[in-house]
């Protein structure tokens, strides 16, 4: 069960974007997230007529560790770190490790 799920807020820990704030994009596979506006680098990219694109610089939202993020807790005001329980029904549901309240996701 993956703790930092697409459409997460999550903040960055370290790093040149550290203290920004952002809602998980995708997963790029087990470790790897892209963060909306996070880890954004330019790539020079060339034009490609059969394609139908421009050639220039853009701007490319790159995927970051996981391990460098952690959870909004609304709530608390500050990043948190997130626990897995069972639930009544018995589902593995997550929470915020400070307070025990369960994730909406």
């Amino acid at each position: 069960m993956n703790k930092i799920r697409k459409g997460d807020q999550v903040v960055v820990l370290t790093g040149r974007d550290k203290g920004k704030r952002g809602t998980v994009a995708e997963r790029v596979d087990a470790d790897y997230i892209v963060v909306e506006g996070v880890n954004v680098v330019k790539k020079h990219v060339k034009p490609n007529p059969l394609k139908g694109t421009q050639g220039g610089v853009v701007d490319k939202t790159m995927p970051i560790h996981q391990s460098n993020v952690a959870i909004w807790n609304a709530a608390a005001g500050k990043a948190d770190r997130v626990g897995i329980k069972k639930s009544q029904d018995g589902k593995n549901v997550r929470v915020f490790k400070s307070s025990g309240e369960e994730i909406k996701a």
